[in-house]
């Protein structure tokens, strides 16, 4: 699920005054929004010519060389600008020059320090170290408006192997799937192929290595990419096309589904799939977060609101000129706080968000026709105490379609103590994912791996 601020910004600016502490070097800091914590690293330097150039990284998203449009310091006030997402920072540089604290603003404001010096990367003790126990090829694949680049892993030996195409959740995402810090994708191929699996895992389109258009896709498009990667492993001579499957996670796995809905796959597994349409999916994602990080009832209930009267919106024009207008007639009120020239920007940015063409497809995207058309064998599994996309809420309606289908061979399980991630956690709340060490707990990687080895694999001479 799209739950975290993307950052793509660069930056250009004037030189501060003499008398002035230098903003130049690096800087560390946490934004802590949306329930969630990511880590920035920004990068400021002179230019020859005169002014400042800049750069942020994204740690907790596996981002680098992100650019902002505008970055200034006068006396000791540090300002950057990104037009594009109506975005802002505006701090102050102590007098020592060691911290700028301030806010930043994108569709609210949140409290940012940063302090001189780059973080330090966390530690992850599952991914995987080299020198490995199987063989990884550079791959890339055509699809429908869009070339995609990927990475196979494949067991040591001839073949031909079962093998499995690793689908990941919504937002811009590299092959490993980067998350907080985390390369979930990067860890469960490495467990799948150590047990005898082939994995194919991938860049989304227009992201990292792989050509096309990230912005204007949806889900649909996103089941076409995968399916042209299961279509690639069934070409090659060292997989078992009849044992080739998906594994897909969150948006993933509305992904897989579809696909195998209308293709014949060797096996489907559904990691925190919706049972239901967007629009629930992500009202209860707003209540659980909010409930969880212990936001007041009266903050959640304006959150509930301006929810609605978005998606209210969305749903009911389907003329992007009026629905922008009304559309403004909805956020401006919500950003009154902010000052005239940032509340602007800010009511575009969430206007342009709002208006893409996956979060209207994704609304009422209905993940149950899929399900019930799935006749190979199927594995959803859940976190207990996922709050992106509830178990409580989307296990059940996703069993009950899976049987109403007559599905003959599938499972449903709700893991103990795991979140969205698939992490052993405390909460659930994002804003837990990048301080934990666990990638994704054993118990999930047993889950997946032994059912797909006792739906693929021979078992073992006697």
């Amino acid at each position: 699920m799209r739950a975290w601020i993307v950052l793509a910004f660069t930056l250009a600016g004037t030189a501060p005054p003499a008398a002035t502490p230098t903003v130049e070097g690096d800087w560390s800091g946490a934004l802590e929004a949306g329930g969630q914590r990511l880590r920035l690293v920004l990068h400021v330097a002179a230019k020859t010519q005169g002014g400042l150039v800049a750069r942020i990284d994204s740690v907790d998203q596996g981002a680098s060389g992100l650019a902002v449009d505008e970055i200034t310091l006068r006396d000791r006030t540090v300002s950057l600008r990104m037009r594009s997402l109506g975005a802002s920072y505006t701090g102050t540089l102590s007098e020592d020059g060691q911290t700028i604290a301030g806010q930043w603003i994108q569709g609210g404001t949140f409290p940012l320090t940063f302090t001189r010096g780059a973080a330090a990367a966390a530690g992850r003790p599952q991914e995987p170290k080299r020198p490995l126990p199987y063989r990884e090829e550079e791959v890339s694949f055509q699809s429908t408006g869009a070339k995609l680049a990927g990475t196979l892993t494949l067991p040591q030996g001839k073949g031909p192997f079962p093998a499995a195409v690793l689908v990941s959740g919504s937002g811009p995402q590299d092959r490993d799937e980067t998350i907080a810090g985390h390369k979930p994708l990067l860890v469960l191929a490495d467990h799948l192929t150590r047990r005898g699996i082939a994995v194919l895992r991938y860049d989304d389109r227009g992201f990292a290595r792989s050509t096309g258009r990230f912005q204007s896709a949806t889900t649909p498009d996103f089941a076409d990419d995968a399916q042209a990667g299961l279509a690639l492993l069934r070409s090659r001579a060292d997989v078992d096309g009849r044992r080739a499957g998906l594994v897909g996670h969150s948006e993933g796995a509305l992904v897989a589904a579809l696909v195998a809905s209308r293709v014949d796959a060797g096996f489907v597994v559904l990691l925190a799939g919706n049972g239901v349409n967007g629009e629930a999916i992500l009202q209860e994602q707003r209540a659980q977060v909010a409930r969880a990080a212990g936001i007041p009832p009266e903050v959640s209930a304006r959150q509930k609101a301006l929810q609605e009267g978005v998606f209210a919106v969305l749903k009911q024009e389907s003329d992007p000129a009026v629905a922008r207008r009304k559309l403004e007639e909805v956020l401006t009120p919500a950003l009154a706080q902010l000052p005239p020239e940032q509340r602007a920007a800010a009511v575009q940015a969430q206007i342009d968000s709002a208006l893409s063409p996956w979060l209207r497809a994704f609304l009422t995207y209905d993940p149950l026709p899929s399900l019930r058309a799935l006749k190979c064998p199927v594995l959803a599994l859940f976190g207990e105490k996922d709050l992106q996309v509830p178990p409580a809420q989307n296990a059940g309606p996703v069993e009950a379609a899976l049987k109403e289908g007559g599905n003959p061979d599938h499972s449903v399980r709700v893991l103990p103590g795991l979140n969205h991630l698939f992490q052993t956690a405390t909460t659930g709340l994002p804003t837990e994912y990048g301080a934990i060490d666990e990638t994704m707990a054993p118990a999930a990687l047993s889950a997946i791996s032994d059912w797909i080895a006792q739906h693929t694999l021979a078992p073992p001479a006697r």
